[in-house]
């Protein structure tokens, strides 16, 4: 089961399956294989291109996104929790919270605290483990940046275990069981999560932050320039279609 996560990993890492691309093209060259190195170099360039350019990478996330609507402020229901799920967390040097974030961390979190704030009375449920790296865990930073921004240490339920989606939802079936709640994580991951949390026996509603394709604009030629926001936004979505994948085909 972890071999095949690893190897969904390095499917979703463009720049991955470039490298390997060009290292079978020198070794085809090395053996004299030139017409199967200049397809494979040929390969390696059209996917670095395709993958690292806007366009691409928003019409992969727009599907994704476009599952689960944002929530209105007038239509957030009332419950009595809110999850916040799992991103990246580096804390050092004494940099705040909001610092040691990552992006879609820093927008979940602060998305929570909104909706925590606007339901008065809810309690925010910070999700998310240690990474492998050895930094603290991401619910830790979760709940530093909520008290930060006026949420009382009491009304913070940390949950600071889970080491991946899958995992999240059993800790939060576990704790809430039916319990309706908000659950609030990227866009793009909403359709993924809500899934692993149902069949988890939770009961979620959705509440997804931090939007990168949501709604199509017009085209421009920017969009067909090669970028690193374009490959991150590639990269975002081939890992979430692998997710969901590995969940269809009974792996996760």
């Amino acid at each position: 089961m972890m071999l095949i996560k690893e190897a969904v990993g390095v499917l979703a890492a463009p720049l991955i399956m470039v490298t390997l691309l060009a290292l079978a093209a020198v070794t085809c060259r090395l053996v004299g294989r030139r017409r199967a190195s200049r397809i494979l170099l040929i390969g390696a360039a059209i996917l670095a291109y395709l993958s690292s350019i806007p366009f691409v990478g928003q019409a992969l996330l727009r599907p994704l996104e476009s599952r689960f609507p944002p929530l209105e402020s007038d239509q957030a229901p009332v419950v009595g929790y809110v999850v916040v799920l799992g991103s990246s967390y580096r804390p050092h040097d004494g940099i705040p919270a909001s610092a040691a974030l990552d992006e879609d961390g820093l927008a979940r979190a602060v998305e929570a605290v909104c909706l925590v704030r606007r339901l008065h009375g809810a309690r925010l449920v910070v999700s998310g483990g240690a990474s492998p790296t050895g930094y603290p865990p991401v619910a830790q930073g979760y709940a530093q940046l909520a008290r930060a921004l006026g949420i009382a240490a009491e009304s913070i339920v940390i949950s600071d275990r889970p080491h991946d989606t899958r995992a999240e939802a059993r800790e939060v079936a576990s704790l809430l069981d039916r319990t309706p709640f908000l659950l609030v994580t990227s866009a793009y991951h909403m359709p993924r999560a809500m899934l692993l949390m149902r069949r988890a026996g939770a009961s979620p509603i959705a509440a997804p932050a931090g939007q990168r394709a949501y709604r199509a604009t017009p085209l421009s030629w920017r969009d067909f320039l090669p970028g690193s926001r374009g490959l991150r936004d590639t990269e975002r979505a081939l890992h979430e279609y692998g997710g969901l994948a590995a969940i269809a085909a009974g792996l996760e």
